[in-house]
C-alpha cells in the first residue's frame, strides 16, 4: 500500500487513490479523478508543516524546475503535480497520446494531449496556478527545438528525451536536465564539541518551500549559462560517439563535438554518449560555468602517450556508468603532449583519467582504470563517487586522487598502488617554507560502500586536513593492506561509523594531530609500529578497538577513553601516553610521518618525551602485551583510571612496569580494574596470588579467565581470588580475541 510521509507519519492510501495517482501519470484519467487527486494533496499541503517528502508520497521524487518550482514526479517518471516558490501548487491533465519525432527520437505530447493547467480550477479554489492562457492553449514550442513540449509550467516548455530524461533549454539553448532537487546544507566540516570531542556534521535538510511575493515567478536571465570564447552552443541534440580502433564516429551532432582521428573534443554543456573499443582520448574543454555529462555503454578506450580521458575545464564532468556495462581506461608509462594553462606554463595529464575539475562518478555500472604513469583517477578540485558503481583501479602512483577532497558515498571500489596512496587528498597552502591546512580542503569524507585496497605502496588512505568514516549513506565498510600507513591525517582522524580492516607496515590509524574513534568496529594489525598513533590526542568515545598485534597498541600523548571496547596487543606497551611524535614507537622503523614532517612535529612533540596524560573514565578494555621490559597502561605523565572497565594481562619480564605504570601521579578508583602479571606493577595495589588459564579470577566487581599465567595481581577493591561461578555478575561483554569480562556496575 502507497504511504503518505508527511509529519514523519506514514499514512496508508487507499487503493482507489492509488487509482487517481495512476491517472494523474500518464494513463486514462478523467477531469473528476484528477479534482479528487487536487483535493487530497491540498488537504495533505495545507496540513503539513515539516514534510519529510516534499513531495509528500512514497515513490514520488522532488525535481527542481527552472525557476524554482518543484516538479514532483510519480514512480514512473511522470509529472503528478508541482509546488511554486509561493506554496502554490498546479496540477496537469493526463497527457491522451504521445508521438516521437524521427528526426531526433525524442518523446512529445500530441496535441490534442498537451500537458497544461485547468484554469477553471485555478480560477474557483485560487490555489492552482494557471501555466497556459485563459483558453488552455498551448505554448509555441521553444525557439530551441522543433518538439513539442511535453508540459508547460510557468511559462517554460518541458521536453523528453530519448534516454527518458526530462530537459528544458536556457537562454542560450543549452539542454538542462531536470534534477532532483538540492536539499540545503551547511558547512560539512567535523568540528569537535566543547563537551566530548565528537565530530558535529551538519545534516542536510528536507528542500524547503519559500515564500515569494510573486505568483508566478520568472526566469533569471542572469543565471543562464555562459558560453564562453573556447565553448560552442547545443542545438539541443545529444550525441553518441562510437570508438573503432583510431578513429571515432559521431551521430546526432549538438554542435559542441569535434572528432580528430581518435581525439573526441567536448567544447559545451549536455549529455554524451560513448561506446565502442579504441585508441585516442576524450577531452573535455568546455565552459567554465559548463556541466558535461559522460554516458558509458561498454566503453574500450587506450592511450599509449596520454590521459584517455581529460577533462581540461569545465565547471564538472559526471561520468554515468550505464547498468551491465563495463568500461575501460587505460594509458601508457610516459607522456608526449603538454598543455599550455592559464599562467603560460604547461601542464601534463598525471592519470589515466585526468581532470582540472570537479569529477563525479556514479551509476550501477563497472569502470576498470589501469594507470601506467602515475595515478589511475585524479581531480585536481572534487572527487566524487556515487549511486553504486563498480570502480576497480591499478596505479603505478595513488589509485584515486582528489587534491580537494574525496567523498565517496556508495558504489564496490577495489584499488591496487604500486608506489602511492590507495585513496589521497593533500590540498594545503603553502607559503613560503610553511605549509597550512586549507579550510575546506584535503578532506576525505568516506559515507557509504565497499572499499578494498589490495595494496598501497605507501599509505592506504591518506589526507592532508582530515579524513572522516561515517555511516550517513550506508554503513562503509573498508579493508586496507599498506606498507605505509593504514589511515594517515595530518590534522585529524574521525572513525565514527563502518567496519575497517587495516594491516599496515607503519602504523594502523596515524594523525599528526587528533584522533577520535566515536563508532565502527576497526580492527588493526601493525606488527612493526603502533596500532592507533596520535601526536596529540587520542580520544575514545564509542565503537570497538581490535588491534591484534603491535608495537605499542595505542598510543599518543593524551589518551582519553571515555567509552568503547577496546582490545589491543602490543609487544611493547599495550597503551602508552608519551610526547613525542611517531619517532617514539619502534625506533628500529624510524616511522617518520609521510608528510615529511620530523622529530618534534605536531602538539605531542614540543612537550617533551617524559610528559603525557592517560585518562579512563568509560568503556570497556583489555590491554595485553608479550615479554620483556613490557607496561600494559603507561603513562609518562599522570595516569587517572575514575571508570570503565580495565583488564591488564603483562607478561612483564625484566624492567620495570607492570600491568599499570606512570611517571607521574597515578589515581586507580574504578571499582572494576583487574591486572594480571608475571611480575608486580609500579602502580596500583598488587597482590600475590597465583593465576592460570583454566580459571576465573577477581573480586566481587570484576571477573576475568587470563590467557597468561602468572603471581602477581592488581584490584582496587581488595584481595582478589578465584571466582567459581560468574553467573552472579549483571553484564558481561566478550572481547574480539575471545575472552569474557565479567562485572557489575
Amino acid at each position: 500500500m502507497l504511504s503518505r510521509n508527511c509529519l514523519g507519519i506514514s499514512t496508508p492510501i487507499s487503493l482507489g487513490l492509488l487509482a487517481l495517482l495512476a491517472g494523474c501519470s500518464g494513463e486514462s484519467s478523467t477531469t473528476s479523478a484528477t479534482n479528487d487527486l487536487k483535493t487530497a494533496v491540498e488537504g495533505a499541503i495545507e496540513g503539513a508543516t515539516e514534510n519529510t517528502n516534499v513531495c509528500l508520497y512514497d515513490g514520488y521524487s522532488a525535481m527542481q524546475g527552472a525557476t524554482g518550482e518543484i516538479l514532483c514526479m510519480d514512480a514512473a517518471g511522470n509529472l503528478a503535480f508541482w509546488i511554486n516558490t509561493d506554496g502554490s501548487y498546479g496540477f496537469p491533465e493526463a497527457a491522451q497520446g504521445t508521438t516521437t519525432d524521427p528526426a531526433t527520437g525524442y518523446s512529445s505530447a500530441t496535441e490534442s494531449g498537451v500537458v497544461t493547467t485547468p484554469t477553471s480550477d485555478s480560477t474557483s479554489t485560487g490555489a492552482i496556478e494557471s501555466s497556459a492562457s485563459a483558453t488552455g492553449s498551448t505554448e509555441t514550442p521553444s525557439s530551441c527545438t522543433d518538439s513539442k513540449a511535453l508540459y508547460t509550467i510557468n511559462g517554460v516548455s518541458y521536453y523528453q528525451s530519448a534516454q527518458g530524461y526530462i530537459y528544458y533549454f536556457d537562454e542560450a539553448c543549452n539542454r538542462i536536465k531536470v534534477e532532483t532537487a538540492a536539499s540545503s546544507s551547511s558547512t560539512t566540516q567535523p568540528i569537535e564539541s566543547s563537551d566530548n570531542n565528537q565530530p558535529t556534521v551538519s545534516s542536510s535538510s528536507v528542500a524547503q518551500l519559500v515564500s515569494s511575493s510573486s505568483v508566478t515567478p520568472t526566469v533569471n536571465s542572469s543565471s543562464a549559462t555562459t558560453v564562453t570564447s573556447n565553448a560552442s552552443t547545443s542545438n539541443g541534440n545529444t550525441p553518441t560517439i562510437k570508438y573503432a580502433s583510431a578513429s571515432a564516429t559521431l551521430e546526432n551532432d549538438n554542435g559542441c563535438v569535434s572528432i580528430d582521428g581518435g581525439t573526441v573534443t567536448i567544447t559545451c554543456a549536455g549529455d554524451y554518449y560513448f561506446n565502442g573499443n579504441g585508441n585516442g582520448q576524450i577531452q573535455v574543454n568546455a565552459a567554465s560555468t559548463d556541466k558535461v555529462e559522460l554516458y558509458l555503454n561498454n566503453l574500450t578506450l587506450s592511450n599509449s602517450n596520454d590521459a584517455p580521458l581529460y577533462v581540461r575545464n569545465a565547471d564538472k564532468v559526471v561520468i554515468n556508468l550505464e547498468s551491465g556495462t563495463t568500461n575501460t581506461f587505460t594509458d601508457g608509462s610516459s607522456r608526449t603532449t603538454s598543455y599550455a594553462k592559464a599562467d603560460g606554463s604547461l601542464d601534463t595529464t598525471g592519470a589515466a583519467i585526468y581532470a582540472k575539475d570537479d569529477l563525479t562518478i556514479k551509476g550501477e555500472g563497472t569502470l576498470k582504470v589501469t594507470g601506467n604513469y602515475n595515478n589511475g583517477i585524479h581531480s585536481s578540485n572534487d572527487l566524487r563517487v556515487r549511486g553504486n558503481p563498480t570502480i576497480n583501479v591499478t596505479a603505478k602512483n595513488n589509485g584515486l586522487k582528489g587534491k580537494g577532497l574525496v567523498d565517496i558515498e556508495g558504489g564496490d571500489i577495489t584499488i591496487s598502488a604500486t608506489s602511492g596512496d590507495g585513496i589521497k587528498s593533500d590540498e594545503c597552502t603553502v607559503n613560503g617554507s610553511d605549509t597550512t591546512i586549507t579550510d575546506g580542503k584535503g578532506i576525505v569524507d568516506i559515507k557509504g560502500g565497499k572499499i578494498t585496497i589490495t595494496k598501497a605502496g605507501d599509505d592506504g588512505i591518506q589526507a592532508y586536513n582530515y579524513i572522516i568514516v561515517r555511516d550517513s549513506v550506508s554503513t562503509p565498510t573498508i579493508n586496507v593492506t599498506s606498507t605505509g600507513k593504514g589511515i594517515v591525517s595530518e590534522n585529524r582522524v574521525y572513525i565514527n561509523a563502518g567496519k575497517i580492516d587495516i594491516s599496515s607496515g607503519d602504523d594502523g590509524v596515524h594523525s599528526n594531530m587528533n584522533i577520535y574513534f566515536n563508532g565502527g568496529y576497526t580492527t588493526i594489525a601493525a606488527p612493526k609500529n603502533d596500532g592507533v598513533h596520535a601526536d596529540s590526542t587520542l580520544t575514545i568515545n564509542d565503537g570497538t578497538i581490535y588491534v591484534t598485534n603491535s608495537y605499542e597498541g595505542l598510543e599518543a600523548w593524551y589518551i582519553k577513553a571515555n567509552g568503547g571496547i577496546t582490545d589491543v596487543y602490543g609487544t611493547d606497551d599495550a597503551w602508552n601516553a608519551a610526547g613525542g611524535n611517531d619517532g617514539s614507537g619502534n625506533t628500529s622503523q624510524g616511522g617518520q610521518s609521510n608528510w615529511g614532517f620530523g622529530p618534534g612535529g605536531g602538539m605531542g612533540g614540543g612537550m617533551g618525551s617524559s610528559s603525557g596524560f592517560l585518562t579512563i573514565t568509560g568503556g570497556v578494555h583489555h590491554a595485553k602485551t608479550s615479554s620483556g621490559d613490557t607496561d600494559g597502561i603507561d603513562s609518562n605523565g599522570e595516569l587517572t583510571i575514575s571508570g570503565g572497565v580495565v583488564i591488564v594481562e603483562c607478561q612483564i619480564s625484566g624492567g620495570m612496569g607492570g600491568s599499570f605504570d606512570s611517571d607521574g601521579n597515578a589515581s586507580l578508583t574504578s571499582k572494576t580494574v583487574l591486572g594480571f602479571s608475571s611480575g608486580s606493577s609500579e602502580k596500583g595495589s598488587n597482590y600475590s596470588v597465583s593465576f592460570s588459564t583454566s580459571s576465573y579470577y577477581g573480586t566481587s566487581n570484576v571477573a576475568f579467565k587470563p590467557t597468561i599465567s602468572g603471581r602477581y595481581m592488581v584490584t582496587t577493591t581488595g584481595q582478589p581470588s578465584q571466582i567459581s561461578n560468574v553467573s552472579s555478575y549483571s553484564k558481561n561483554v566478550t572481547f574480539p580475541s575471545g575472552s569474557t569480562v565479567y562485572y557489575n556496575e
